[in-house]
């Protein structure tokens, strides 16, 4: 009846010395007690290894080795205790949420953090924390009085009130897991098991209080308990121990602990084992690594002076660069100096950060591994395919909720259905009540009152389909009904879609393919699902919950759960968190992301309880986990462990980026590292060291050779100097039947510059010509092929279009307002109003009366279908009233007279195309829509306004119009003076051509302004901008109230009645140039077009490149790095250069035109 402490550093022994002892027992014979290995949980399976390997299947016959848990069960098995089943994670956090709820009333402190998402999650771990540290309800309520901290006693007591009602519910058909090690001391004290075994403790850094009650009751009853510790020799028998500089700190208090149970309980103390007297059994042949052990948290440290060959350190660029220089170095340990996968282990202290880079990675090197993580239930299938049906009924069938059900892909829709079905909901906005009508396809919405295609009959008949089991289940759960018929209404739902059935189907797909992890975790998510509707009926099966409420709970039990995974094979590398490391016989050790607050891994959140509460708490004796301070330690120690687990080889890595270029820090493990070993070289592939030994270290598994091989290649078509090697290596691949092709693709790709192809003229007419055989373009379309050549080929020759979705989009908005304003000048031209009649309530009024005439008789609009919409068409009341009031004030003040709204040029009614002669006698006809023409008949004669009405930028460039992006206005002007004898029945001239911007602006001012004022902050905002005719008569008709300069148009007057500098007024000369410009330019455009160009060449001036919006970017896969990829730069110009430039350029042709 004795305890026994075995000292020793990282790698003395300590576990061989147990395996050791007890196979010397074993030998000797004495005796049928049993000798008891007790190591932590997850370390059972590898030491049940070591000792099979160590000393053979007898060594089972006597000897056990068991975890705290497995104790428990074995106990319970073979004394009885245990007349329940334990609950599950996801059962305990369903009932934490019951209780939760019904509690509540009772909660003043915790009412309003109750609902948050991941409380029941921190209670749940608060009660836990209660359990193993033997804190029960008579202990919380013994406190009160003896606190004077007001809010540590308002949260104990609530958290007294919480525990206590979930040990009362948790009683009724379960026991909790937490509560076992408390059975197991029960049992202990009652029977006589173990009596005169011999126990090993093993692994341990530290113990719970249930679990040194354990280790009391047993060094009561057997022979010896022996104790590993992993520490210097002891030195202290304070109570506690925290020198923050002492990297044993956690295990010495561990020490600490133990020492008061042997003295309080009068338990024989044997003479400890000391390990630490000799060269440490793991580090023998390894003199860098032994170095590290021992002087990594010493003070003062002393130097490695030698050569470190078994240890190195890598800078990476980033995460990927660093796991892929793992994976290399991986393939040539085991290629070229015979390792074995098993003895290799990579760890981290992120490994969510890692695990998906690892996997693509390690699947290209070809490099079997298993990843010791558990996988999160919430992120299978089946669990999406249960949330979303609920999801759809909560959500009223919204878009997401239906498609991420669909796409689970458990519910039998075939994926082409589903995509084809995908563009239609997105189309015409389907969800709500359109999806639980009676008929689909009788639906006004959905047939458009016209006749059925075979898609739309196709469509009707997917989502009959989709719905009908929908449905059936939310008349189910709808309303209030008791949790056992929902589980039930579940269950029936998932059978009567065969999922089950379609998981297995997958089940056997992986194991056909060789995916033994996926059979592995969908193997177990069918029984876990039905596990958990079970429990959910025993914890709350009577309980009456609506839906919502009852999946809240559910969610929580899923949310916890998490799919256990074990190796499908011996002999893969190990990757993990480094918290898991120990325990494993690792000869190679690489530790990736060793950067600042990483590892050691920063403060974390204190939780409920926070650092000072425990303090308190401690003081008055009652004891719990550890505090934010204490949790440095533990860091020190993980890292320690860590750092000497290896015992051949260990590479330490940290990236300088993440994965969004977000530069990272190291951690002060490097510079520590650094210091300790100064000939330790870092290797870095930021900074080409030309190292000898890596000369081949290109060259490994397929994938990733010819990886580097295609990077090889280009640096030789670069003129670049490669290594020797690659030619053998290509001739290697050349050979291989399953790379050939690939092969031949990498000339392809040396050539390639992302060219567009020059197409035939002939194929170009017969893709841009109309019905007729005409080439017939409008002015937009031109400035797109201005803007890039390759976007306008792609939208007009190939005829791509956007998924349409239900939106409300700009060009949706701009048709909608041109759409108003013609209705309204409509309206007044019927009703016989003069636009100098309207104010802004008349405005007001008419506005919103067409609005309102156009939602009703249009009621599958989009802005008929929710509220969102519906507040959006109040706005654009506002917005165009406002528009319509200024537009009324600006025609008022002058004597410009509304010609016509909407006017159609081209169309061969309304007189004749503008007609483009290419120098092939091919002809182009333009045509186009006119917002509004305005006119004044003055002295004989008569002047035409030309207004755009815009949503956007209202301002005219003279530049974007020199090169042809910008020429809409003038082409508009050109067309109503060369049809104007058909138009106007008579000659015209220019007057101006401007563009007013439909707006609602916000005006900056201040209390003191008038309404004067900020009408005339309105209107200046609101003034048209474009070019006006340089005549003074003209511009006063344009506004009579002009008085230096205008709030309409823009323009100013000096003193002398001559024009302001900043005026935009042209001459009726300069007018004719810009027009014969305009015209010369579409001829050029034409002409470029028609030849078969398709150049990839978008425009970049200053203020944006015309990618920016371009829809079709993923189609060119534009990239300034590929060869022969530039920009075409337009260059700022003043406007004297380009007004030469114009002047230049028709003078040249118009002597062209004369010879």
């Amino acid at each position: 009846m004795s305890i026994r402490f075995i000292y020793g550093r990282a790698g003395t022994g300590k576990s061989q010395f147990c395996i050791n002892d007890i196979k010397v027992k074993i030998g000797e014979g004495i005796g049928e007690n049993k000798l008891i290995l007790l190591v932590p949980e997850q370390y059972t399976f590898t030491t049940e290894n070591k000792m099979l390997k160590a000393i053979g299947e007898r060594a089972f016959l006597r000897t056990e080795v068991l975890s705290f848990k497995k104790m428990a069960h074995e106990i319970f098995e073979e004394y009885g205790g245990r007349v329940k089943e334990i609950i599950k994670e996801s059962g305990r956090n369903m009932l934490i949420h019951r209780v939760l709820n019904e509690t509540i009333d009772s909660l003043d402190y915790f009412k309003k953090i109750s609902g948050e998402q991941g409380f029941n999650k921190v209670i749940s771990e608060v009660i836990s924390e209660f359990k193993k540290y033997n804190v029960n309800i008579d202990s919380l309520q013994a406190l009160d009085g003896k606190i004077n901290d007001y809010e540590l006693v308002q949260k104990i007591k609530e958290l007294a009130v919480v525990y206590e009602a979930f040990n009362l519910k948790m009683h009724e058909n379960y026991i909790d897991g937490d509560d076992e090690l408390t059975l197991l001391e029960k049992k202990l004290s009652e029977s006589d098991a173990y009596v005169d075994s011999e126990v090993w403790i093993d692994e341990f850094n530290s113990f719970t209080p249930q679990q040194l009650e354990i280790i009391r009751l047993l060094a009561k009853r057997c022979k010896r308990v022996n104790i590993t510790l992993c520490m210097d020799s002891s030195k202290s028998i304070d109570d506690k121990y925290e020198d923050i500089t002492d990297v044993f700190n956690i295990v010495k208090n561990t020490e600490n602990k133990i020492l008061k149970i042997i003295e309080d309980n009068n338990i024989a103390y044997d003479r400890p084992i000391y390990l630490n007297n000799t060269i440490p059994y793991r580090f023998k042949s390894n003199a860098e690594l032994r170095h590290i052990e021992k002087y990594f948290f010493t003070y003062p440290f002393t130097e490695y002076r030698d050569k470190c060959n078994n240890v190195a350190l890598y800078k990476a660029n980033n995460i990927y660069d660093e796991i892929e220089r793992v994976a290399r170095s991986i393939i040539e340990l085991v290629r070229d100096k015979g390792y074995r996968y098993k003895d290799i282990s990579v760890v981290c202290r992120n490994i969510d950060d890692y695990q998906k880079i690892i996997s693509v990675i390690f699947k290209d090197y070809d490099i079997p591994y298993f990843l010791d993580k558990k996988i999160q239930l919430l992120s299978n299938p089946l669990i999406v395919l249960i949330s979303s049906a609920f999801e759809i009924l909560f959500k009223n069938w919204s878009y997401e909720s239906v498609f991420k059900y669909l796409k689970s892909g458990l519910t039998g829709i075939d994926n082409s259905y589903i995509d084809i079905l995908e563009n239609f909901v997105l189309e015409h906005g389907v969800k709500g009540y359109k999806w639980t009508v009676e008929e689909i396809i009788n639906e006004k919405w959905f047939n458009n009152n016209e006749e059925l295609t075979d898609e739309k009959i196709l469509i009707s008949e997917i989502m009959e389909e989709i719905r009908i089991p929908l449905i059936t289940f939310h008349n189910k759960i709808d309303g209030k009904h008791n949790v056992r018929d929902i589980c039930t209404a579940i269950y029936e739902f998932l059978v009567d879609l065969k999922a089950f059935e379609r998981i297995n189907e997958w089940i056997e797909a992986f194991e056909e393919i060789g995916l033994e992890d996926k059979v592995k975790e969908y193997s177990q998510v069918e029984g876990i699902v039905i596990e958990i509707l079970d429990q959910a009926v025993d914890v709350i099966g009577d309980e009456k919950l609506d839906s919502f409420e009852f999946f809240k709970i559910l969610n929580s039990g899923f949310s916890n759960e998490e799919i256990g995974v074990i190796p499908v094979a011996l002999d893969q590398v190990n990757i993990g968190d480094i918290a898991r490391i120990k325990g494993r016989d690792v000869k190679v050790l690489y530790i990736v992301g060793i950067n600042d607050g990483v590892l050691p891994a920063s403060k974390k959140e204190e939780g409920i309880l926070s650092d000072r509460d425990r303090g308190i708490l401690s003081e008055i004796g009652v004891s719990l986990s550890s505090t934010t301070r204490s949790k440095v330690f533990e860091e020190q120690y993980l890292l320690y462990i860590a750092l000497t687990i290896s015992s051949e080889y260990l590479l330490l890595s940290y990236p300088m980026s993440d994965f969004e270029g977000k530069s990272l820090r190291p951690s002060i493990v490097i510079p520590r590292i650094k210091k300790i070993l100064p000939g330790l070289v870092e290797e870095s592939d930021i900074y080409d060291l030309g190292n000898e030994k890596d000369k081949f270290n290109k060259i490994n598994t397929p994938i990733p050779t010819f990886n580097e091989l295609i990077l090889a290649m280009r640096k030789d078509f670069d003129k670049e100097d490669v290594e020797e090697y690659w030619p053998d290596v290509y001739s290697w691949f050349s050979e291989k039947e399953e790379f050939k092709e690939k092969v031949k693709s990498i000339f392809k790709g040396l050539e390639y510059s992302n060219v567009g192809d020059k197409i035939a003229r002939s194929k170009l007419k017969k893709l841009y010509q109309n019905d007729m055989g005409k080439l017939v373009f409008s002015v937009s379309r031109l400035e797109k092929y201005a803007e890039c050549p390759f976007s306008y080929f792609v939208q007009y020759g190939l005829k791509a279009k956007n998924r349409k979705v239900y939106e409300f989009t700009p060009p949706d908005l701009g048709s909608f307002v041109h759409e108003m304003l013609d209705s309204f000048t409509n309206k007044i031209r019927e009703e016989g109003i003069l636009w100098s009649e309207l104010n802004n309530e008349k405005c007001k009024d008419i506005v919103s009366s067409l609005i309102d005439k156009k939602l009703i008789s249009d009621d599958n609009s989009i802005l008929n279908s929710s509220k969102k919409f519906r507040y959006l068409a109040q706005r654009f009341k506002r917005v165009i009233s406002k528009s319509v009031s200024v537009i009324a004030n600006q025609i008022g003040k002058g004597e410009f007279e509304v010609f016509k709204t909407e006017f159609n040029f081209g169309d061969y009614r309304s007189g004749e195309a503008i007609t483009l002669e290419l120098s092939s006698k091919e002809k182009v006809y333009l045509q186009g829509r006119i917002d509004r023409i305005d006119t004044l008949d003055l002295d004989g004669e008569t002047y035409i306004r030309v207004v755009d009405y815009k949503t956007g930028s209202n301002k005219l460039d003279l530049n974007e119009l020199y090169n042809g992006l910008q020429m809409q206005l003038l082409v508009y002007l050109d067309a109503l003076i060369k049809n104007s004898k058909y138009i106007l029945k008579k000659q015209v001239k220019p007057g101006a051509i401007l563009y007013f911007k439909i707006d609602d602006p916000i005006i900056k001012g201040n209390k003191e302004m008038t309404t004067e004022q900020v009408q005339e902050e309105v209107l200046s905002a609101l003034k048209m901008r474009g070019l006006v005719l340089k005549d003074a008569r003209v511009v006063r008709a344009m506004d009579k109230d002009i008085d230096g300069y205008s709030l309409i148009i823009p323009a100013a007057f000096k003193n002398d009645g001559d024009f302001k500098s900043n005026s935009d007024v042209v001459t009726e000369e300069e007018f004719i140039l810009l027009r014969e410009y305009v015209n010369k330019k579409m001829i050029d455009l034409c002409e470029e077009m028609l030849s078969g160009e398709i150049k990839i060449q978008p425009i970049k001036n200053a203020n944006r490149t015309y990618c920016e919006y371009c829809d079709f970017s993923s189609i060119c896969q534009f990239d300034t790095t590929i060869k022969d990829n530039k920009y075409k730069i337009v260059s700022k110009k003043s406007s004297n250069e380009i007004w030469n430039n114009i002047k230049s350029s028709i003078s040249c042709l118009r002597e062209e035109n004369d010879s």
